[in-house]
């Protein structure tokens, strides 16, 4: 998919520089309007918040299937952050080597939300051989309805579910990149807004990790992604 930048007042490439700086870099919009005017660009920190809020979803949805191969041993979990005050929850997976699988902020931790994030990132990393989770009622249930929904679409591949907390410590530790680039936001004004900017913080972690093309810079592959 290649992201349309038509109507935008400024170039491709300022955008996009705008938007990658601050979805990798612990910097208020104020403080991103800065650097952009030292670089010779003006532009307010409101627009900068159009672009993030606009450009970071999208580039993370198709980024998610353009990443390399992932191993098929799988860690799940979720970690909360706050829209207007309120807890939701973003689901998150890596695979045993810490590679990020798939993400979804979802308003509910329950046994459909673990369903639809189980769907979501089979879709686009095929199916596991295992996945690691801890005592989570909603997650385990959810695991066992797939594979129930597997089995009844004939699919002969079994998924072992392990539910050991200490061996979840790989996913739990990989939210601290997150949540440390969350933090100094102070929660998110909308669902919306807080969904497409944890998804691009998501691509930026995974471009940090060797996901895409670790022969580039971090910014070139940020911009390959929106091409």
């Amino acid at each position: 998919m290649t992201i349309s930048f038509k109507g935008a007042h400024f170039p491709k490439d300022v955008i996009l520089h705008a938007v990658f700086f601050y979805l990798r870099y612990g910097v208020s919009y104020r403080d991103l309007e800065e650097i952009i005017a030292e670089r010779g660009v003006t532009v307010d920190h409101a627009t900068l918040n159009r672009w993030v809020e606009r450009y970071a979803g999208l580039v993370a949805e198709d980024a998610r299937r353009r990443k390399q191969p992932t191993d098929r041993s799988w860690r799940m979990d979720e970690t909360y952050i706050r829209v207007r005050g309120i807890s939701v929850y973003l689901y998150r997976a890596v695979d045993k080597f810490g590679k990020t699988l798939d993400f979804m902020l979802s308003k509910r931790r329950n046994k459909p939300a673990a369903i639809k994030f189980l769907a979501r990132a089979m879709e686009a990393n095929g199916l596991p051989r295992k996945i690691v989770i801890d005592k989570s009622a909603a997650n385990t249930e959810g695991i066992r309805e797939i594979k129930r929904m597997l089995k009844r679409f004939g699919c002969p591949i079994p998924i072992e579910m392990v539910r050991i907390k200490y061996l979840n410590n790989l996913v739990e530790q990989d939210h601290r990149f997150v949540k440390r680039r969350v933090r100094p936001m102070l929660g998110f004004k909308s669902f919306t807004s807080a969904a497409s900017i944890t998804a691009g913080i998501e691509i930026v972690n995974m471009i940090r990790k060797g996901q895409f093309r670790p022969e580039l810079r971090p910014f070139q592959q940020f911009c390959q992604l929106a091409a």
